[in-house]
């Protein structure tokens, strides 16, 4: 599943081709709002929150969460696309730009006044513009309602902060030192939010995402996808498992067990 800069990226991108265009094509494939046509009105704003992409238009919003396989794509006006148009789950078109949704996971249409029904679950957003002290205190005090939960479950839970996935955790917990399985009562949440929302703001406006400040293949991240190699740190082996509150809700972790306890 993407991460949050992944998403924030694809937003600014809808951002930068629709916003303040009016609509010429409105082709919505989701049966519970294949008649909804937008065709007329004015893009707003495209925004992301979290995992989920908003698309405002006229006194709407186009709400959308790409779960694993979905993306947005923007092609030039009659230009072909680069997946089939059967996975297409909605067309925007403007006078100088086809805006396509691929395989979305979720898609609706809702009154942009109840966006709240969408994402209002949601805790403090980790790429928010507005970013305050605030925020890092409310998402210390959800993360901490539930001391007993692992800490990558509780940071990987979107209701406690937004925008993290599977990578950002493992990597998060291997450079604060602590195992996935650490309950959160004995986790240091403020400084484990406020590097959190450092690593991702370091890497919203890079095409290849990395935590160890190196880019090169192969040298993005210190344990997420490198089950069985050695530690850069150590040499020890990366051992890889699987945590979540439910079998459905499991998620892969990596961690090495020499520098994280």
């Amino acid at each position: 599943m993407p991460e949050g800069d992944t998403v924030y990226r694809a937003a600014r991108t809808l951002n930068e081709a629709l916003a303040g265009r009016t609509l010429t094509r409105c082709d919505i494939r989701v049966p519970e709002f294949a008649t909804v046509d937008l065709a007329g009105e004015t893009v707003h704003e495209v925004v992301s929150r979290g995992k989920h992409i908003l698309i405002r238009v006229g006194e709407l919003t186009i709400h959308s969460h790409l779960k694993m396989e979905g993306e947005w794509r923007v092609f030039a006006p009659g230009a072909p696309w680069r997946k089939p148009a059967h996975l297409a789950r909605i067309v925007l078109g403007t006078a100088d730009c086809t805006a396509v949704g691929f395989e979305l996971g979720v898609l609706e249409v809702l009154p942009t006044a109840r966006e709240a029904d969408a994402v209002g679950h949601l805790g403090p957003d980790l790429l928010a513009p507005d970013w305050a002290a605030a925020d890092a205190d409310e998402t210390v005090r959800r993360l901490a309602r539930d001391p007993d939960v692992p800490v990558a479950v509780a940071l990987l839970d979107q209701r406690n902060l937004a925008g993290l996935g599977n990578e950002y955790v493992a990597e998060l917990c291997f450079l604060r030192g602590m195992l996935p399985t650490r309950p959160v009562r004995d986790v240091d949440l403020p400084r484990t939010v406020a590097l959190a929302r450092r690593l991702i703001v370091a890497n919203r406006d890079r095409v290849v995402r990395t935590t160890t400040g190196d880019t090169r293949r192969g040298r993005t991240t210190w344990v997420y996808g490198r089950a069985g190699q050695p530690c850069r740190r150590c040499g020890t082996p990366i051992v890889t498992g699987r945590l979540g509150r439910t079998q459905l809700t499991e998620r892969a972790t990596f961690f090495c067990p020499n520098c994280q306890s």
